[in-house]
Protein backbone atom coordinates (compact mmCIF):
# COMPACT_ATOMS: atom_id res chain seq x y z
CA UNK A 1 0.00 0.00 0.00
CA UNK A 2 1.29 3.50 -0.62
CA UNK A 3 -0.33 7.39 0.20
CA UNK A 4 0.47 9.18 -3.05
CA UNK A 5 -0.43 12.99 -3.36
CA UNK A 6 -2.77 13.94 -6.08
CA UNK A 7 -0.33 17.09 -7.28
CA UNK A 8 2.57 18.64 -6.29
CA UNK A 9 3.95 21.73 -5.15
CA UNK A 10 5.02 24.53 -7.86
CA UNK A 11 8.52 25.14 -8.49
CA UNK A 12 8.68 28.39 -6.34
CA UNK A 13 7.52 26.00 -3.41
CA UNK A 14 4.37 28.71 -3.16
CA UNK A 15 1.13 27.19 -4.11
CA UNK A 16 -0.19 23.52 -4.52
CA UNK A 17 -0.61 22.53 -7.95
CA UNK A 18 -3.36 19.69 -8.29
CA UNK A 19 -3.37 16.70 -10.79
CA UNK A 20 -6.30 17.47 -13.58
CA UNK A 21 -9.29 15.90 -12.27
CA UNK A 22 -9.54 12.08 -13.07
CA UNK A 23 -6.12 12.28 -13.67
CA UNK A 24 -3.10 11.06 -11.91
CA UNK A 25 -1.43 8.23 -13.29
CA UNK A 26 -2.31 6.06 -16.14
CA UNK A 27 -2.78 2.52 -14.85
CA UNK A 28 -0.84 0.87 -17.21
CA UNK A 29 2.04 3.22 -16.51
CA UNK A 30 1.90 2.30 -12.82
CA UNK A 31 1.54 -1.26 -13.32
CA UNK A 32 4.07 -1.04 -15.67
CA UNK A 33 6.78 0.84 -13.27
CA UNK A 34 5.83 -1.03 -10.08
CA UNK A 35 6.84 -4.46 -11.99
CA UNK A 36 9.88 -3.38 -12.67
CA UNK A 37 10.41 -2.00 -9.39
CA UNK A 38 9.63 -5.21 -7.98
CA UNK A 39 11.82 -7.47 -9.52
CA UNK A 40 14.59 -5.40 -9.29
CA UNK A 41 14.15 -5.77 -6.10
CA UNK A 42 13.84 -9.31 -6.54
CA UNK A 43 16.63 -9.64 -8.10
CA UNK A 44 18.82 -7.06 -5.83
CA UNK A 45 17.56 -9.73 -2.65
CA UNK A 46 18.74 -12.95 -4.99
CA UNK A 47 21.90 -11.25 -5.86
CA UNK A 48 22.56 -10.66 -1.98
CA UNK A 49 21.77 -14.19 -0.73
CA UNK A 50 18.46 -13.19 0.92
CA UNK A 51 16.41 -15.42 -0.57
CA UNK A 52 15.84 -18.83 0.85
CA UNK A 53 14.18 -21.98 -1.77
CA UNK A 54 12.59 -24.83 -0.53
CA UNK A 55 11.32 -28.22 -1.74
CA UNK A 56 11.06 -27.88 -5.24
CA UNK A 57 12.17 -24.90 -5.88
CA UNK A 58 15.76 -25.22 -4.68
CA UNK A 59 17.27 -25.07 -8.00
CA UNK A 60 16.10 -20.99 -8.24
CA UNK A 61 18.73 -20.48 -5.56
CA UNK A 62 21.23 -20.98 -8.97
CA UNK A 63 21.45 -17.28 -10.53
CA UNK A 64 21.32 -18.44 -14.28
CA UNK A 65 17.87 -20.26 -13.01
CA UNK A 66 16.22 -17.74 -11.06
CA UNK A 67 16.97 -15.08 -14.40
CA UNK A 68 15.32 -17.64 -16.66
CA UNK A 69 12.01 -18.10 -13.62
CA UNK A 70 12.00 -13.97 -13.39
CA UNK A 71 11.88 -13.72 -17.61
CA UNK A 72 8.24 -14.39 -18.11
CA UNK A 73 7.59 -11.93 -15.59
CA UNK A 74 9.37 -9.15 -17.24
CA UNK A 75 7.07 -9.67 -20.18
CA UNK A 76 3.58 -10.15 -19.13
CA UNK A 77 1.21 -7.47 -17.93
CA UNK A 78 0.74 -6.79 -13.99
CA UNK A 79 -2.62 -5.46 -12.46
CA UNK A 80 -2.32 -2.84 -10.38
CA UNK A 81 -5.74 -0.63 -8.61
CA UNK A 82 -5.50 2.77 -7.53
CA UNK A 83 -8.25 4.62 -5.95
CA UNK A 84 -9.27 7.80 -3.65
CA UNK A 85 -8.72 7.52 -0.13
CA UNK A 86 -12.24 6.02 1.81
CA UNK A 87 -13.03 9.37 3.36
CA UNK A 88 -10.37 12.05 1.87
CA UNK A 89 -6.49 12.41 2.97
CA UNK A 90 -7.29 12.91 6.85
Amino acid sequence: HGIVPGGGLSPDGERWIACRPGFFLPARVLSRLFRRRFLEALQSAHHRGDLQFFGEYTGLADPAIFARWLAPLRTCEWVVYAKRPFAGPK
